[in-house]
């Protein structure tokens, strides 16, 4: 094990979302011959000693080896988070969409080095958080549980109920650009433009 991958700490990837807009699985939609989904798995697994994923399709990531868990509440990406937190056997999870084409281990590293006194740390850019690209405490788990309950599945008003830290741009420290890091694939034209994008760097 390398000495600077975290053990403290679970990389949670939700894998469950339904890819409305994009039309069919955006986990394994390729980018220069490598899906989204292995993207993810590959920054977290320079960082992270345990993974798991999280979402109901489970078969689908037979091949990679790693333990799966059905939402316990489905249908939402809080219930998500909220599975990948109650199966954690850590005290903080961080987790990813399976759509970020691009993840930075270098941003992740920076975002769990804030941890110390907070319950959440998540990215702030001007264009808002990210909430699916951060580092949760088990101690999200009482007002997620409520939220879910409620019928709120907005993960935003979870933080004003725990202690939650903005990273802003200039404390992220991610190498190009911060917007590129945290870009999530929704639909095909978007899609088409990153490959574009490619092709011609």
């Amino acid at each position: 094990m390398a000495k600077d991958v975290y053990t403290d700490i679970t990389g949670v990837i939700l894998v469950g979302g339904k890819s409305s807009r994009m039309g069919f699985d955006k986990a394994f939609l390729k980018i220069n011959g490598i899906t989204l989904f292995e993207k993810v798995l590959l920054a977290f697994r320079k960082l992270f000693n345990k993974i798991i994923l999280i979402g109901d399709e489970g078969k689908r990531f037979a091949a990679y080896g790693l333990e799966v868990y059905p939402d316990i509440y489905p249908g939402s990406a809080l219930g998500g988070l909220y599975t990948g937190l109650f199966h954690a056997e850590t005290q903080y999870i961080f987790v990813s969409a399976c759509d970020m084409p691009f993840p930075s281990h270098i941003m992740i590293r920076h975002l769990v080095s804030g941890t110390e006194g907070f319950d959440v740390v998540v990215p702030q850019t001007p264009e808002g958080c990210e909430p699916l690209f951060a580092v949760y405490s088990k101690r999200c788990l009482g007002p997620m549980k409520g939220l879910l309950k409620s019928g709120n599945f907005r993960i935003y008003d979870i933080f004003p109920e725990v202690r939650t830290r903005y990273l802003v741009a200039a404390e992220l420290f991610c190498p190009g650009s911060l917007r590129k890091a945290l870009l999530n694939v929704n639909t095909p034209e978007e899609l088409k433009q990153i490959r574009l994008e490619r092709k011609t760097k």
